[in-house]
């Protein structure tokens, strides 16, 4: 792993969702998986939300949350909203931007979206996550 890229992305993932999304993820890789995962570690994480000059990682995780609510990625808004967490976007952030989503993306997909914040937020206050 001598790629600058891969493990500056490996660490964004690891400070956003915590060491399993980031170098054990990595490990896990198979050959199936493996190109795919060092493809989101460098791409999507170093060069995108690396980007901490140009866009704040809590805006990016808040804009994030939005248009994964907006696809209808119920997985991936509760990995996300963990994220968000962990770059400083409040609960109550959270909770405008799927309240916002609910008029530009459609009251059901922010039901979807509060359904799985919520499961995130709570398990956050029960100190599980």
């Amino acid at each position: 792993m001598s790629d600058a890229l891969l493990t500056r992305g490996i660490e964004i993932k690891e400070e956003m969702f915590g060491p399993e999304h980031g170098q054990a993820k990595m490990d896990r890789a198979t050959d199936f998986t493996r190109a795919f995962e060092e493809l989101v570690a460098k791409y999507c994480f170093a060069e995108v939300w690396g980007r901490d000059d140009k866009l704040p990682r809590n805006i990016r995780s808040m804009i994030t949350i939005a248009m994964l609510v907006a696809q209808g990625k119920s997985h991936e808004v509760k990995v996300h909203v963990q994220g968000a967490l962990n770059n400083g976007v409040s609960v109550e952030e959270i909770r405008e931007v799927l309240i916002h989503s609910a008029i530009y993306c459609g009251v059901p997909a922010a039901v979807d979206g509060f359904r799985n914040a919520s499961e995130v937020i709570d398990s956050v206050a029960a100190g599980k996550a």
